[in-house]
């Protein structure tokens, strides 16, 4: 289903509580990555509309009602904003689709996830406590949380909706306010969202958000001296750019930079219930997840029936439009597109097998038949560099010292995957595996909203997800009486 006749927001910014349009009067076009086509407009912004939307949000933090609202307001707030979502899946799914390219039932289940974490921090809002320190007599000392104020999320394409509440809700749940930059590349599902947010009565300047260039809107959200706080997620390259804007206005970030994610199987791994996941961690989403289990990692004495079983389920891969069978749907953009053709032609590792376009893809689209390498040399470019697209490497291991080596033998360390049945390398290897998730015998965990995610070297630092991302857009203050 391609329904273009679904009702399109305007290409407007909110700020205030109010949508208008970019200072610049510029807009931009939305491409549909389905067909290449233009279908929409959405403002095309500028460093004047992240003035207005960081004053609207300071403004919003220390003088508007969200100021005095309790935690308990803050989270029946946030709880209706999760209520709407879930009645506006269909319509939000349509439009992130299109926006996106996903297919239709990703869509869908993405944003059932972005109602899960305004309920989830909705129903977390006041139940962040402080501490008591035991301390001298005569003292009564006290640790306390408190927002940041003015949160800049700067968000990229892949799971728009999702990641807004991955973000925007935690913030909101410690009281904090928002000026959110979307992707210029797929933003559709966050406009209608924030539209729900005023529709439900979130207070004026508290949920501000922009649309734009990255490398102009998103360069002058991260330098601008009223932001309190940045939760970024994209590339490396970027991240660094805006670690150094933040520390040059001595304020924290969040930053999620993706991963080359392995995934460890050993020749005791129950092979039924695992290959299913190996293929799916890669395809879904295009490949265009940066937890992505790119790398399958396969003992040596079962590589052969394993990498066989992957051939197998490659060559019956289909690329297709977004109706409710596609498995896996276009790329975001020709931009993306050439880059990862660019990564598969110049590779010089073994092609095991290539799944297939459908005859019936529109023309126009980006779409990318997925590849599957090896046996891959674990330092060659492909099984090193986040291709950020649906090609998977496998590389065979002999032993359990071997693939904890290939494991973290990359610059990412984000998400890994064990598949194994002895319970002993159950408990030792997630200690010896750099990285922030590891998963046993499963991968993603459906999600897993409560489970805090994030990075260790060029994946980035902070947490996202669960209740440890509370502490992150908090900090503490220490209140020290004297009352003798």
């Amino acid at each position: 289903m391609n329904d273009r006749t679904l009702t399109i927001p305007q290409p407007f910014n909110l700020i205030n509580g109010e949508w208008i349009a970019s200072q610049t009067g510029q807009t931009m076009p939305v491409v549909s990555p389905i067909d290449g086509r233009v279908f929409a407009e959405i403002a095309d912004s500028d460093a004047s509309d992240v003035d207005l939307a960081v004053s609207a949000a300071r403004t919003a933090f220390t003088e508007g009602p969200w100021a005095k609202f309790t935690p308990v307001e803050r989270g029946r707030l946030m709880i209706k904003l999760a209520q709407r979502i879930s009645q506006e899946v269909e319509t939000l799914a349509q439009l992130e689709t299109n926006d996106n390219g996903k297919p239709t039932k990703q869509a869908r289940a993405d944003m059932v996830f972005a109602a899960r974490y305004f309920e989830f921090y909705g129903a977390a809002a006041d139940k962040v406590h402080g501490e008591v320190i035991p301390f001298l007599n005569d003292y009564d000392v006290g640790m306390y949380r408190e927002p940041h104020g003015v949160v800049a999320v700067i968000l990229p394409w892949n799971y728009p909706a999702q990641q807004i509440g991955r973000s925007v809700a935690p913030a909101l749940a410690m009281g904090n306010t928002v000026v959110l930059k979307l992707s210029e590349d797929a933003c559709l599902s966050g406009l209608r969202i924030a539209q729900l947010a005023v529709e439900v009565g979130f207070p004026a300047g508290v949920f501000n958000v922009l649309t734009g260039r990255g490398e102009i809107v998103g360069k002058a959200l991260s330098e601008h001296n009223g932001v309190d706080f940045i939760s970024f997620t994209g590339s490396p390259e970027v991240g660094t750019m805006i670690q150094i804007a933040a520390a040059k206005n001595y304020v924290g970030c969040t930053l999620e930079l993706g991963g080359k994610s392995p995934q460890i199987v050993f020749e005791d791994a129950d092979l039924e219930a695992a290959m299913p996941v190996l293929v799916n961690a890669l395809i879904q989403n295009a490949g265009q997840t940066c937890s992505a289990g790119s790398r399958v990692l396969i003992q040596r004495s079962i590589y052969d029936q394993v990498a066989a079983e992957l051939k197998s389920r490659f060559e019956a891969i289909e690329v297709g439009t977004n109706d409710e069978n596609a498995i896996m749907g276009p790329v975001i953009s020709e931009k993306q597109k050439q880059r990862v053709e660019r990564y598969i032609a110049n590779s010089d590792q073994p092609v095991i097998a290539r799944g297939k376009i459908s005859a019936s893809a529109p023309e126009g689209g980006f779409y990318v038949a997925p590849v599957l390498f090896g046996p891959c040399d674990p330092n060659s470019e492909i099984a090193q560099e986040e291709v950020f697209g649906p090609v998977l490497c496998v590389i065979p291991f002999e032993d359990e010292a071997e693939a904890i080596a290939i494991a973290n033998g990359t610059d990412y360390g984000l998400v890994a995957a064990i598949w194994t049945r002895d319970g002993s390398r159950q408990k030792r290897l997630p200690k010896a595996l750099h990285c922030g998730q590891v998963f046993i015998n499963n991968f993603g965990a459906a999600g897993g909203v409560e489970l805090p995610f994030g990075g260790v070297r060029k994946s980035g630092h902070g947490r996202e997800k669960g209740f440890v991302a509370l502490h992150e857009f908090s900090r503490i203050k220490t209140v020290v009486n004297y009352y003798g």
